[in-house]
């Protein structure tokens, strides 16, 4: 899809003015978060390939032109320009499914201006979106404790887009399922489903619809057991229905009871011993009901005997944190030189003040364990050498130090090339290679950073060139205090 339009009137109004003035000089724009949603010690980075298609299909259709003519705000020169634009320059990203933290670029565009200043938008758009349901699946998939995670919010969601790419982004997180028919279809990941109530609804009574639904599907036999009464009713005639499937000479495999109402921890431990007392301890108990992460891990304290969860609404809408927060800021204007001049914005609040320069990012590790000590934000171009000493010191509270001591650690540069001069150069890995690379990524967290509440913090720091650099611009642009 042409989504050229999807952006802000004021990134073509800029343009135009861009145009206008000649101020077409290469920049670096960085697109990045300023707080981690939910309270959470981390996010997940996601949506670049579909940054890559929307880059792919920039372009001015005629019918685009025509409408920005129709606003009586840009001249003839200027839609020409537009008619035959196309991006030219370079796209660096972190990948799908990496553990990202505040400040760090998602993404840092290189082109001129004007290719610059459209852009912003549109990715804003896309990786705020995918970023934040990835992050939210990741933190119900960890209350589960390695139970499955189904997601099925479709219905619920914002919009046929946030259902289709909410659910990609939920797969990434490490759902192990979407409700989704379209998302399966897109992107190749499993489609799961029961049945509702109204199936058990429609027929004379309880029993005769599980029947109906069981010889079906008796490879994939999950009953809905609420519709009437869960223990006196439900589960009986569930339980009723398996002895009959299996005098039937049907082997049971996936199957199973879900709960959809009432207190789960209660009524999932008397199913479970109803369920093994029938002779069927191999039954899954799932549940749904406006599930999120705190319920979840709420019902695991309760030790509910529930090991399979289906979650829809909080997590296609992130409810309780539902808006990402990314920005996209200028960090350099390429000189006559062609050496980059850094640029910042300042703010009263410390945690709008950017980082300047053209950046990249290092990830470090322990090398004994592999576990994530702290990323590093450099300047292209530095160098280290893991084999000396490292010190690392917080951009902000700066008397917060630690030394690595050479040979103790190990590094990865986390930023790698999407576009170069208008080219793709990147190839984006299915969305189950996505799912298992993010859960790898995940694994390199230390427990405390995974908390729901009160998470460790993973210090993100600055290299001492960058930071150097940063305290100069702040001398420079800032007031001089009154005598």
């Amino acid at each position: 899809m042409n989504l050229t339009l999807l952006t802000d009137l004021y990134e073509l109004t800029m343009m135009q003015g861009y145009f206008k003035s000649g101020n077409n000089q290469t920049v670096v724009f960085d697109a990045f978060y300023r707080t981690n949603p939910d309270g959470n010690g981390y996010a997940i980075a996601a949506g670049l390939e579909q940054v890559i298609d929307y880059i792919k299909n920039l372009h001015f259709s005629p019918e685009d032109i025509a409408y920005l003519r129709s606003l009586h705000i840009f001249d003839e020169d200027f839609l020409d320009y537009l008619s035959t634009f196309r991006f030219s320059g370079d796209i660096y990203a972190i990948p799908e499914g990496t553990v990202v933290f505040p400040r760090e670029p998602l993404v840092k565009v290189i082109a001129p201006m004007m290719e610059a200043q459209l852009v912003e938008t549109a990715i804003l758009n896309i990786i705020n979106h995918q970023s934040l349901i990835a992050t939210k699946a990741a933190r119900v998939v960890h209350a589960a404790q390695g139970d499955g995670v189904m997601e099925f919010g479709l219905r619920r969601a914002q919009g046929p887009d946030a259902g289709v790419y909410g659910a990609r982004a939920a797969m990434i997180g490490g759902c192990v399922g979407t409700s989704n028919v379209l998302a399966g279809q897109l992107f190749d990941v499993p489609v799961l489903g029961t049945h509702a109530h109204s199936w058990i609804m429609s027929f004379p009574d309880e029993y005769t619809a599980f029947k109906t639904y069981a010889h079906m599907y008796p490879d994939a036999c999950t009953l809905l057991v609420d519709t009437y009464d869960t223990l006196d009713s439900g589960v009986p005639n569930a339980i009723r229905v398996f002895k009959e499937m299996q005098e039937e000479g049907y082997t049971l495999t996936k199957y199973g009871i879900r709960l959809d109402s009432g207190d789960l921890a209660y009524l999932s431990k008397k199913a479970r011993k109803m369920l093994d007392a029938a002779g069927f301890p191999d039954a899954v108990i799932s549940a749904s009901s406006d599930l999120d992460e705190n319920l979840i891990s709420s019902l695991k304290l309760q030790k509910a005997a529930i090991t399979s969860w289906g979650v829809g609404t909080n997590l296609i809408t992130s409810k309780d944190s539902p808006a990402f927060g990314g920005v996209y800021k200028l960090a350099a204007i390429m000189g006559p030189d062609g050496t980059f001049i850094p640029k910042i914005k300042l703010s009263e609040n410390t945690e709008k003040i950017t980082n300047p320069g053209n950046k990249t990012i290092w990830r470090i590790y322990e090398k004994e364990t592999g576990k994530l000590l702290a990323d590093l934000i450099s300047l292209v171009g530095e160098t280290f050498d893991t084999g000396e000493k490292m010190k690392l010191f917080d951009p902000i509270e700066t008397w917060k130090k630690t030394t690595l001591a050479g040979g103790t650690y190990t590094m990865k540069e986390l930023l790698v090339p999407v576009f170069r001069k208008g080219e793709c150069v990147y190839t984006s890995p299915s969305v189950m290679e996505l799912r298992q690379f993010c859960k790898d990524d995940l694994d390199t967290l230390w427990d405390e950073c995974k908390r729901l509440t009160n998470p460790h913090k993973v210090y993100v720091d600055l290299s001492s060139k960058l930071y150097f650099m940063k305290q100069e611009l702040l001398n420079q642009y800032s007031p001089e205090s009154a005598d």
